[in-house]
Order: structure tokens, then sequence, then C-alpha cells
């Protein structure tokens, strides 16, 4: 088995899915580990070399072996070339997005297989990898400074307690009123973990409360509203398109699900990701409705998000000279049940 890690090419993206002790269990197995040099990981490529990966050139899995599988987190460079490798990644394509769709061709036109990370799941159908708590405290922490008024660019934090210092300050001793919906979940998980460190009570729901499939008026009020809650068939809407115009407490929205391309959005009042250089979007000015949504939050928390999923995802890489069963061999079946 041949796993080859690529460099990450989004901008702010340091995270990795494979450390270098996991890589020097995969060597002692006997199977070979290429890693992609990189300027921007938070774990340097010399930490790889050290246990005995071979290094490459970033961007050079194009060229790789066709046995090799490419490792990655977030997504390709789009430049519309065919896909002939199995790859391992996010690849948000089996909701309906655009981009997905496009990506999906690719690999139809390569010959290539998507086994999705966010698809990578246990025999329950529950996922065995997953950033969801990093991704929680983050967007918790984004959603709060926001209320707040800081509504500028951001950057990786040093740690966990730096961002929830940064927070605090923000909020300057206020405590908002603020809902998580998803509250038991990995992602709801980090988010009422970050409002505990900043003071923040929240009123946490889960499927419970939102088993009567909404209207949700609680949501409005609220100051804050936290969706943890991946878009998925059969997932209510919780905001309501028309909520800038109600009355509302509600004046910032936490989407950290992120998914407002999907046809299953539960916050259908805003229709594209915010960025690092812009975390909020301004949807309703009259009060003020703020909605952040950035796609790749754990990044915020490289060092903590890496070794938390590197973790979880190693036991697993493994068994990957077992493509046929297991967690991989249902992460290619759907795949080709989606046209793969």
């Amino acid at each position: 088995m041949h796993i080859w890690m690529r460099a990450e090419t989004r901008p702010n993206e340091r995270r990795t899915a494979l450390l270098p002790d996991g890589a020097a269990q995969l060597l002692a197995q006997g199977h070979k580990v290429t890693v992609e040099d990189s300027k921007t990981r938070v774990v340097p490529a010399s930490e790889y070399m050290a246990v005995g990966c071979r290094i490459a050139p970033e961007g050079s899995w194009r060229d790789a072996p066709p046995e090799a599988i490419i490792l990655g987190l977030k997504e390709l460079p789009e430049d519309g070339t065919p896909l002939r490798h199995r790859h391992i990644m996010f690849g948000h394509a089996f909701k309906g997005q655009p981009a997905g769709q496009v990506l999906l061709d690719r690999f139809r036109a390569g010959g290539g297989t998507l086994l999705d990370l966010e698809y990578l799941v246990d025999e329950t159908g529950r996922r065995v990898a997953a950033f969801g708590y990093w991704a929680g405290y983050a967007g918790a922490a984004l959603t709060l400074r926001a209320l707040a008024g800081h509504t500028g660019p951001v950057d990786v934090y040093t740690s966990a307690k730096a961002m929830a210092q940064d927070v605090r300050g923000a909020l300057g001793g206020a405590s908002p009123s603020a809902l998580i919906i998803g509250a038991l979940g990995r992602v709801g998980t980090g988010a009422a973990a970050l409002c505990d460190a900043v003071g923040v009570t929240v009123t946490k729901w889960d499927m419970p409360e939102t088993a009567h499939g909404g209207p949700f008026p609680e949501v409005l009020t609220h100051e804050v509203f936290l969706n943890c809650i991946l878009a998925a068939p059969g997932v209510p809407v919780f905001v309501p398109r028309d909520a800038g115009h109600r009355n509302r407490a509600l004046r910032v929205i936490g989407d950290i699900a992120c998914d407002p391309d999907s046809d299953f959005n539960p916050v259908p009042v805003y229709d594209r990701v915010t960025t690092w250089a812009a975390p909020t979007l301004r949807v309703h000015d009259d009060p003020p409705l703020d909605v952040m949504a950035i796609d790749n939050l754990p990044s915020l928390l490289p060092r903590e998000s890496s070794e938390d999923f590197a973790a979880q995802l190693l036991p697993h890489l493994l068994t990957l000279d077992r493509p046929d069963s297991g967690v991989w061999g249902r992460a290619a079946a759907t795949f080709r049940s989606y046209g793969g």
C-alpha cells in the first residue's frame, strides 16, 4: 500500500490528516508513505522525513504511481483534469453542490475514486473521524466575536486557550443569550465548550427539541444561534428565509455546519460561505443580522484539530490494504451510488 499525502492548496489551510507518528506506524507495517513538501502545513516535512517518509515536491501527486492513494483534506485545484487515483478527502460532492458535481465528473473522466471523509462511517452510520469538535469551538468563538462587533479578518490562533481569551476580551463581560442546535454531537460539544470557557450560558437543543420539524420561533428569541446540524434530507429549516424581517432578538448566526449550496440547507438566509478575510455576511440591516459561515473553521486551531483528527483516522488508514471491506468499502459504495 502506498499513501501519498498531498500538500493543501487552499489559502489558510495548515491542517494535516496524518502526523509523523502515524506515518511511522504505516511504515512499520511495510507500507510506503510519501509526503509532499508544504510551506504552510502545521507539521514541517522534516518531521516526516525523520521517521522515514519520502518527501516529494508540492503538487506532484498528479504524477504519483497509479496504485498510490492520495490523502488530503480540502478541495483539489479546480483545473478540470481527470482524476485517476483513489483520493481520500472532503469532497463535498454528495449533497447536490454544483462544485461537487464538477468534481465527480473529473473522477468519472479519469476512472478514479473519491473516498469522502465525511462518508467514512462505521456499521451504524456514525462517522469515524471528524473535525467537528474544533469546528464547533472555533465557530462559536468567531460568532461571539461578531456579536461584539469584531468582524474584521481572522488568523490562526496559537491555542484554544488563546482563542477563548480573545473572545472574553471582545465580549467585555457581556453574557448574550445563545442557542445551540445539535448540542450533543461533536460540533455542538465544541461550541458549548467555547461558550463555557468565556462565560456564556447556552440553551442546548438536540433531537428531542427538533423532532416536531418546526417552525422554531425560539431561535429568534436568542441573540446568538449556533447551527451544528449538517445539511441532509429530513433536516428541518431552523431559520426561515424571512427571518431578517421578523421581530427578533437574533443578531448573529453561526452556521458552523456551513452548507449553503446544499438543497437541504437548514439556514436559508444566506447563499455563500464567508472567509477569513470577511468572517461575516450581513443579511439584514435593521436591526442587523449577520451570518458567520466559514467552511474550514478547524484550521484556526491547526495543531489541536490535526492531532485530534489524525488520531481518529489512523486506525482506519492502517486497514486501507483491505479496501473492499469496512469503512473503505462503505465509502467506495457511497461514491458508486452517486454515479462514480
